[in-house]
């Protein structure tokens, strides 16, 4: 949430990779009269989404040094961490400079979290404070509830509280956030392919009729790495013929409601926001 230290004039920065989170997040940091500066990456950010910042630079992954650089001249004295960054490109994409080599000799285990943590203790060591991303954006986040004419029978049910307790394990090691499941057996597990590519590889050996679960990481940090669902997620489910979608209300991001909705409605998949209760029971209402 905004703070009292958020003075309505001062900018704000935008560490941004790919998809439209950016762009929202542009519009309604204007709206509430921030000046809204990006570094976007090359290969990940899309320039249409970005066409209504105040002012851009592009980086490549690892150049540490440059977004500091860009921060401290632009005065942007707040930032958020918003949008995709395929994280198989760790492994082949990334250049580091001096800066961002100093920061991964530090890191001991080399996951989303403590990536992202050092990046962000990194920038608020030089005066940035990282916000949740969700800051302008509440509006945003999944709801509670069945979102779609179709509802959960009871065989899917049961297949969702299987998957949440196997998804709540991941997160727990810090692997990834989503399972696709089927009749009480784990078909695959999310980890550094990202969720689409879970559900196609869980989806095809399911055939039909698979059960996708999406929760938040325990002590998931709002600043970053929200799990987020959209339209291609339910194309991605519809072509191997899944069935349900169930994602952790309030946890985590809903791009494009209504066409979500529409595309799950026409290909017959559920689509269901859950919380968990203190009892350890789910709830979909």
């Amino acid at each position: 949430m905004a703070t009292a230290m958020t003075q309505a004039s001062e900018t704000i920065a935008i560490i941004a990779g790919g998809g439209q989170f950016p762009r929202l997040f542009i519009e309604a940091a204007h709206g509430e009269g921030r000046r809204v500066v990006v570094v976007a990456h090359q290969g990940e950010s899309d320039r249409e989404a970005l066409a209504g910042a105040d002012a851009v630079t592009w980086v490549k992954l690892g150049q540490l040094g440059k977004i500091i650089s860009f921060l401290h001249r632009e005065g942007a004295r707040e930032a958020v961490f918003l949008g995709t960054i395929a994280k198989t490109r760790i492994f082949r994409d990334v250049l580091p400079d001096f800066k961002a080599l100093s920061l991964w000799n530090k890191i001991d285990r080399r996951q989303d979290d403590a990536i992202l943590r050092a990046f962000a203790g990194a920038l608020e060591e030089e005066g940035v404070a990282v916000l949740e991303s969700t800051v302008y954006l509440r509006h945003l986040l999944f709801p509670r509830g069945v979102l779609t004419r179709k509802k959960p029978n009871a065989a899917q049910r049961q297949d969702i509280a299987f998957g949440w307790h196997n998804a709540r394990a991941i997160g727990q090691l810090d692997i990834g956030q989503c399972v696709v499941v089927r009749d009480g057996t784990v078909l695959a597990v999310e980890a550094i392919e990202g969720t689409d590519a879970t559900i196609l590889r869980g989806g095809s050996l399911a055939r039909e009729k698979a059960v996708v679960v999406k929760v938040k990481k325990p002590g998931q940090d709002f600043r970053f790495d929200l799990p987020a669902t959209g339209v291609t997620t339910i194309e991605t489910l519809h072509s191997v013929k899944g069935a349900v979608l169930a994602v952790e209300a309030g946890q985590s991001l809903l791009f494009d409601r209504e066409r979500v909705i529409e595309a799950a409605n026409r290909a017959g998949i559920v689509v269901v926001g859950v919380s968990e209760e203190a009892d350890g029971s789910l709830s979909y209402e």
